[in-house]
């Protein structure tokens, strides 16, 4: 029995990677994200489609760990200092879309699908949370990020994330379900939630972050992890144990630990486990859609599907008006945001659980979500052009060519060393930026800065590309890409492209392209703290030039190897090979 249950299990754990592998690289490709795609597989290898696995049931409990791992992480994001900075986006527009939103979807659904109000809010409130899944990896390719609009997308979704937890404890209050009723009351859950929190911020101070030090010190990699995944789920089962959301108690040790010196290495500790039980969670949904419920009214969740691309749309929309988004950014942000999101389904769930809704009802408006969640990729292209804005904004001078033999794209305080030590040697210089309040006082310290996306061709050309000798991307961030320089090598062959790499990630996507020359932002600097440190140390001078000329040749060698490879992970060898810098034996 026990050889049978193994087979069975690696049977249905090929059939699912396999077609999660297949669905997922083909939903990319097609633009239309990795969440539909594992949603797809699912229900197509599921018992209403291919019958290839069943018991969607068993694995949905191991699956909802990778909930519980993506509220560690997105606890692990509210680094005070960020939270502190985006404040107002997150708990102004974000507070005001999940509430609007949700009413106006709840209001819908009690006027014209006529269910109870409790179900309305089991079902409206959930629809109002929009895809971070999708969102970011768009966001992300775009190399919009980190404008303003991308960190404006960032906080309402960031609040999204947060509102899990009090839309859980909303459904769990309005629960049908005898065994639920049998349990505690909801002023007595709040206590438990309170004493709860309060117990593992405490044990995050007291407990968790020495042990962090200590395993640090120790330099055992594995155990990192290890108590990085005992951390999640120590906390889940703590708020298990006390009946509260498992994804509760893993986003408070997220947030326990946002600022300590270990949050980007549990970050990436945990993000392979989190990645992998998501996608299982999101082929278990697919597989316990009713597809037959679906089928026997479509076109009521083709209409669903419509109201609510349309009502958060709108309401999104309007909010943006009201916080001084142009028109343009502020639709752009309400059709980007238009789509359910996964914590529908989780919420669906919890419903179903708590007999608010029928699981007919959780899989009609799971499959809502799935259109929802189709049509955003085909939304944003299909508005692209009117949605842009203008080259020039607020009336500012876009750039003229007048005879510079450099470009500079980008006057951070990155470009603005380049710019200035190539002035110092008289050589004419363009200076193009995007950052209207970096303009300006740029130019009270006499700087004449144009407005306008650098890294569009004809914008360049009218700066003057064609007879320029440099052409240098100084934009901070991940956002310059091999295509982009491919397109403007091949538009102004005649200049030398230089390009500052984010990380080596990026410089390593850059160097196979045609730039002349990439450098990565930060490596200069910290080569020479390490020089400074050394020196602090009394160590000789001929020792410390050989060590930066040892650490410089084994970079640049592994960078080749990275290059050929392209892949970052190539040549880890070299790294563990390293000897000290002092040891001549």
């Amino acid at each position: 029995m026990e050889h049978g249950a193994t087979g069975s299990l690696l049977r249905d754990g090929f059939i699912l990677l396999g077609a999660g592998l297949g669905f997922v690289l083909l939903f990319r490709r097609l633009g239309l994200g990795a969440t539909l795609g594992y949603l797809v597989a699912g229900a197509v290898v599921g018992p209403q489609v291919l019958g290839l696995v069943g018991d969607a049931e068993s694995k949905l409990g191991v699956a909802e760990l990778g909930i519980t791992l993506l509220l560690f992480v997105v606890g692990l994001e509210l680094n005070p200092t960020r939270l502190w900075k985006l404040k107002e986006d997150i708990f102004g527009l974000g507070l005001l879309q999940v509430v609007i939103c949700g009413a106006a979807i709840t209001a819908i659904i009690v006027v014209f699908v006529q269910f109870s109000i409790p179900a309305a809010f089991a079902l409206g409130l959930p629809l109002a949370l929009s895809s971070t899944a999708q969102v970011l990896p768009m966001l992300q390719s775009s190399g919009r990020l980190r404008t303003p609009f991308g960190e404006r997308a960032f906080s309402i979704l960031l609040f999204q994330d947060l509102s899990i937890i009090p839309l859980i404890t909303i459904i769990a209050a309005m629960s049908r379900n005898p065994a639920d009723v049998g349990g505690p009351p909801g002023w007595l859950l709040i206590l438990y939630t309170v004493g709860a929190v309060a117990g593992l911020i405490a044990a995050g101070r007291f407990l968790l972050r020495p042990l962090f030090r200590w395993i640090g010190n120790m330099g055992e990699r594995e155990m990192f992890v290890f108590a990085a995944l005992f951390t999640v789920i120590a906390s889940a089962a703590l708020m298990e144990s006390l009946g509260l959301s498992t994804a509760l108690g893993a986003f408070v040790a997220g947030v326990m630990l946002a600022d300590s010196p270990y949050r980007h290495e549990l970050e990436a500790d945990v993000d392979p486990f989190r990645s992998i039980l998501l996608g299982l969670f999101f082929l278990t949904i697919g597989m316990m859609l009713n597809l037959s419920a679906i089928a026997e009214r479509p076109f009521f969740v083709l209409a669903m599907a419509l109201a609510l691309i349309a009502t958060k749309t709108l309401v999104i929309f309007g909010i943006g008006m009201l916080f001084k988004m142009t028109w343009r950014s502020a639709l752009a942000l309400g059709l980007l945001l238009s789509q359910g999101g996964e914590f529908g389904f989780v919420l669906f769930a919890q419903a179903t659980n708590a007999y608010l809704i029928a699981p007919d009802a959780a899989s009609l408006f799971g499959a809502i979500i799935t259109l929802s969640m189709a049509t955003t990729p085909f939304l944003m292209s299909a508005t692209r052009r009117f949605r842009e804005e203008p080259i020039v904004a607020e009336e500012r001078e876009g750039p003229k060519a007048d005879g510079a033999n450099a470009l500079i794209v980008g006057y951070g305080r990155f470009g603005q060393t380049v710019g200035q030590m190539l002035l110092a040697q008289d050589i004419p210089v363009t200076l193009i930026d995007t950052d209207i309040e970096m303009i300006d006082i740029a130019g009270e310290f006499g700087a004449k800065v144009y407005y306008g996306d650098g890294t569009r061709l004809d914008l360049l050309r009218q700066a003057g590309a064609a007879e320029a000798e440099l052409i240098l991307f100084c934009i901070d961030g991940d956002q310059m890409t091999p295509e982009i320089v491919e397109g403007v090598h091949e538009a102004f062959p005649n200049a030398a492209i230089y390009v500052r790499a984010y990380d080596r990630r990026s410089l390593i996507k850059l160097k196979a392209g045609p730039a002349t020359l990439v450098v990565r932002e930060v490596l200069e600097s910290a080569v020479k703290m390490a020089r400074l440190a050394m020196e602090g140390l009394g160590i000789d001078r001929a020792d410390i030039d050989r060590a930066e000329d040892m650490y410089r040749a084994r970079d640049k060698e592994r960078l080749r190897i990275q290059i050929e490879a392209g892949d970052i992970r190539a040549a880890r060898s070299m790294v563990a090979a390293e000897q000290p810098w002092g040891n001549d034996k």
